[in-house]
């Protein structure tokens, strides 16, 4: 069998329903839960760490807008097979995957790094990932932060406005919309966000950062779905 990376290449070539099925032959049919975090090893608090080159690409961009609108171009053809998951112009197809639309590019960029090193765990996201360039890379980013975004949902209620600002406005900033290194959250996919909160408050494997343990701790279990419904609702 062809490597991961090889068959997404051969993917690339062909008619998108084809492609589709093989990108999902890159996923294990019933793939094993990532096994539990040792608890007696120190969870990471660092973010990912940027590509240097890519994110050169970005700064150039930031202060050129005529470069901009080229590398956001670019990004758009790059992403095409992003598209399958995460829709035309970031609004995802699906409520377990996420919206990439108006993201901030720095943490987007940080997030490509995350799965080439294996921070973050997704065998089919790392395969994708390993055959993209360094401007590969900054024009993906590049696209996705100029699209529009729109909410995932109604909006939510003073409960969750209230948690979101004693747990989560410090980083992710009091409109939720982020900052150069935090995601953005407001009107992310309920789904997406309530399986990432499960993840980091289980220590799971998949999502590996202790501050959000920490905060998510401090949320509860069953205030999960409160939250991820406020943020949904946000535009």
């Amino acid at each position: 069998m062809l490597p991961i990376a090889a068959r997404i290449r051969a993917a690339a070539a062909l008619p998108l329903a084809a492609a589709l099925l093989l990108a999902a032959l890159a996923v294990p049919a019933q793939a094993a839960a990532p096994a539990p975090q040792n608890p007696a090893a120190a969870p990471s608090t660092a973010l990912p760490a940027l590509s240097d080159k890519a994110s050169a690409i970005l700064a150039r961009a930031a202060g050129d807008p005529a470069q901009a609108r080229v590398l956001a171009e670019e990004g758009g053809k790059a992403a095409f097979f992003c598209a399958n998951c995460h829709g035309d112009g970031g609004i995802s197809r699906y409520p377990e995957v996420p919206n990439l639309a108006a993201q901030n590019p720095a943490y987007l960029l940080g997030q490509i790094e995350a799965f080439l090193s294996g921070r973050r765990k997704d065998e089919f996201m790392q395969g994708l990932m390993k055959v993209l360039s360094e401007r590969d890379k900054a024009a993906i980013a590049s696209y996705y932060a100029a699209a529009r975004p729109l909410p995932s949902g109604p909006p939510g209620t003073a409960r969750g406005a209230e948690l979101f600002a004693q747990l989560c406005a410090t980083c992710h900033q009091p409109d939720a919309r982020g900052a150069e290194t935090f995601p953005r959250l407001a009107g992310q996919q309920p789904e997406y966000i309530r399986r990432s909160l499960r993840r980091y408050l289980t220590q799971s494997g998949e999502r590996i950062y202790a501050p959000m343990t920490a905060a998510v701790t401090r949320l509860g279990a069953q205030n999960i779905d409160t939250m991820a419904d406020y943020l949904a609702g946000l535009k």
